[in-house]
């Protein structure tokens, strides 16, 4: 293969990275801004919350269209429009005036967003095959992870230093080297038959995964069992049967339902979403207990998860060199195993532990994550053609978003009630109690303002005793994930489908 052009495909793949981390980056920045925009802002407690909802509603309806229009109008092109939008959406957001504004910029945030996530995962089919497709996903993957930790230290940077809007503005330096890079070395890629749109299986998909991905973020606003979570959980699962349903009978469907007779992308997708769970939780949780428990601030909490970036990037490493030789099954599975190990060592996470306990296992949980969220990734992504990589990518993504709405509401119901049937709180009023019930950081504050050492002792044993149950759970998801691993991921890329080279031009 001519060196030139083996180069200029991993220059190519690094300004894809590029970005990617800002995509990833966006996800978890805002968290640790929150308290300055309800300040700033005067945002409501909902308002706060539709920040990162609006975000992530817009990502699960418009993912699988973006695949699919990247398919037909060219990769390259659309994602030079998904970066433009994008940098306007960040600019807009850091100038926003009003909750309403930043909302509706969070939502151009998305829309930029469903088209950068699949469409540069779709080009890694196209440029790359075998080992060195195997290699490009590792590097993809762990830029992918790596900016959701990282999220919260830049956060904090910048909210130390600089004004709000600043955790936004970060963005367009990234967006400016991501824009000149793809255009001048990127190849436009399209599939070749210029797949015809399916307008319906586009609205009923939209609607079905948006009511989903809508009911668990309820859920993370009220409960589970709540009626309208049933309800709209109930309204999304007949329409994405229906939508089913229409891609069987429909000439030109929106998905190919054949991908999922391969166990390579049906397991390597149902994998890569196991795994979300697990970091989901890490993230939900660490960030309460260094703030609540060990009293850091927004900096010394994004610092604190270092050591998960740290093994993310070790487990990564380690994967790209034992890939070929362990094979991704037994990759897989052992990435689980050690996640499973150091997330059980969490649950053992006590008051009194110490910063160097949490870095210990979490550094071990980050190491698993390396291994096996990129290679589970990998499994999938090699059933994918060139010809369909962009709306096959965009299912993947679309999986593994909704799948991570799910379990950040399931997890966070879990350490909710268990925090709240762990409040011992007998010598305080029923007002000071219903304060306390609302979440630990509220607990806190109402503990310092009173002055109460007991307070303070009871709301943060409930809370270590609910995030302790919670790391089981998690624990006992990636125990499972060993087991499909073992018993249903195939061992090489024995079922890769056959791949027609998309239209380089």
């Amino acid at each position: 293969m001519d060196m030139n052009k083996n180069n200029k495909r991993w220059w190519i793949l690094a300004a894809l990275c590029c970005a990617l981390f800002t995509v990833a980056l966006d996800m978890t920045i805002l968290n640790v801004a929150l308290p300055t925009l309800a300040t700033a802002l005067n945002a409501t407690t909902s308002e706060l919350q539709w920040f990162a909802n609006a975000f992530n509603l817009t990502l699960a309806i418009l993912l699988l269209p973006a695949g699919l229009l990247g398919d037909r109008f060219g990769r390259k092109k659309l994602l030079i429009i998904a970066l433009v939008i994008f940098g306007i959406g960040s600019i807009g957001c850091a100038y926003s005036t009003s909750p309403e504004m930043l909302i509706s910029m969070r939502v151009v945030l998305g829309l930029g967003s469903a088209f950068l996530m699949p469409l540069s995962m779709s080009i890694v089919p196209v440029l790359f095959e075998g080992k060195e497709r195997t290699r490009a996903m590792m590097l993809w993957g762990t830029v992918n992870m790596i900016g959701i930790p990282l999220g919260p230290i830049v956060g904090g940077l910048l909210l130390k230093h600089f004004e709000w809007g600043s955790v936004f503005l970060i963005n367009v330096p990234f967006v400016i080297v991501g824009l000149f890079s793809i255009a001048f070395l990127m190849p436009e890629s399209r599939s070749a038959d210029a797949p015809k749109i399916d307008y319906l299986g586009i609205l009923t998909s939209g609607i079905g995964l948006g009511a989903i991905t809508y009911a668990f973020i309820k859920a993370g606003e009220t409960s589970l069992t709540h009626s309208s979570v049933v309800t709209t959980f109930l309204i999304g699962l007949v329409i994405l049967i229906g939508f089913i349903v229409w891609q069987h009978q429909t000439k030109h469907p929106l998905i190919q339902l054949s991908l999922f007779r391969s166990s390579s992308f049906t397991w390597g997708t149902i994998l890569s979403t196991v795994v979300n769970f697990a970091m989901f939780g890490l993230l939900f949780s660490l960030p309460l207990f260094f703030q609540a428990i060990q009293g850091s601030d927004t900096l010394g909490t994004g610092l604190r998860l270092l050591p998960l970036v740290g093994g993310l990037i070790v487990g990564a490493q380690v994967a790209d060199s034992i890939a070929e030789k362990l094979g991704r099954k037994y990759l897989v599975a052992l990435g689980f195993l050690v996640m499973a190990i150091g997330i059980s060592v969490g649950s053992l996470t006590g008051l009194e532990s110490s910063y160097l306990f949490v870095a210990f296992w979490i550094a071990i949980t980050g190491i698993g994550l390396g291994l096996s969220l990129p290679t589970s990734m990998d499994a999938a992504l090699g059933a994918l053609s060139a010809e369909r990589s962009g709306v096959g990518s965009a299912l993947i993504m679309a999986l593994r978003q909704v799948g991570g709405t799910i379990g950040i509401a399931i997890l966070g119901t879990i350490i909710n009630n268990i925090y709240m049937k762990n409040l011992d709180l007998p010598s305080f009023s029923a007002d000071v109690v219903e304060k306390v019930e609302h979440g630990v950081s509220v607990g806190v504050a109402v503990a310092n303002q009173m002055q109460s050492d007991s307070l303070l002792h009871a709301v943060r044993n409930a809370f270590i005793t609910g995030m302790g149950s919670m790391l089981l759970v998690c624990a006992g998801i990636a125990c499972v994930g060993v087991i499909l691993s073992l018993i249903f991921l195939p061992r090489k890329d024995s079922e890769r489908s056959q791949v027609k080279e998309g239209t380089l031009l």
